[in-house]
């Protein structure tokens, strides 16, 4: 058998160590890699869980389109504040309120085209104006109270006894209300 020389013996080491670097290269490379994949796929888990739970919340947010209940159906604004006026003036008669006055508004800058304004004064006690308030905001069309001001009304304050004892009968309020509604235009 031949023996090594020195030189020989330094080349096959070198050849040796280069092959072991080459290797371990190698296999931290892949290594790497499979890292890589693995923290790409559990971000993508968790990514797909956060995405089933926006979209659980967005089902249950999703905005619904309004009943045709909800809006004052004429033909034109001026009909739907018509009908406007006489919704407010019938559950104004069902509270035992009397309409003094109402009237359409024009609408503002923030309201839309469908928009419906009417400023209506009334006399009412307070019990039927908690149940006219309640009765506007809840029912259909849907009614927007946007401004309200109360004043005792005059006639209440002289049912007043003469002898200074207050009367028995429940004060008369004068309100003042600013409401909107919605309009739909309906086909002709």
């Amino acid at each position: 058998m031949m023996a090594l020389d020195r030189r020989q013996a330094l080349a096959l080491g070198a050849l040796a160590l280069l092959f072991v670097v080459c290797a371990t290269a190698v296999q931290v490379a892949l290594q790497t890699r499979i890292d890589a994949a693995r923290g790409l796929g559990e971000r993508r888990e968790a990514l797909a869980r956060l995405e089933a739970r926006l979209n659980g919340r967005t089902a249950l947010h999703t905005p619904s389109v309004a009943p045709a209940a909800a809006f004052v159906a004429a033909a034109t604004q001026g009909l739907a504040g018509a009908q406007l006026q006489a919704y407010v003036a019938d559950l104004a008669a069902s509270q035992q309120a009397d309409v003094v006055s109402s009237s359409v508004e024009p609408g503002t800058r923030e309201d839309g085209p469908d928009a419906i304004r009417l400023q209506a004064t009334l006399d009412t006690g307070l019990d039927g104006l908690q149940t006219l308030l309640y009765r506007l905001e809840t029912g259909t069309p849907y009614v927007f109270v946007e401004s309200m001001a109360v004043q005792p009304q005059a006639a209440a304050q002289a049912g007043i006894a003469a002898a200074g004892a207050p009367s028995a009968a429940a004060p008369v309020l004068r309100v003042t209300l600013t409401l909107r509604a919605m309009w739909k235009r309906e086909a002709t």
